[in-house]
């Protein structure tokens, strides 16, 4: 486990996601809130 600052680069952020907000972070290409979502 190497989670010391400056790893992933100056100004790096990381975000845990589960798999549904990745998917729906993907689509909408920015973090959006999935309550707000219509799945069928």
């Amino acid at each position: 486990n190497r989670n010391f600052e400056g790893r992933q680069g100056r100004g790096g952020r990381t975000h845990l996601v589960s798999p549904m907000m990745a998917a729906a972070a993907a689509i909408a290409g920015h973090f959006t809130d999935i309550r707000n979502w219509k799945f069928q």
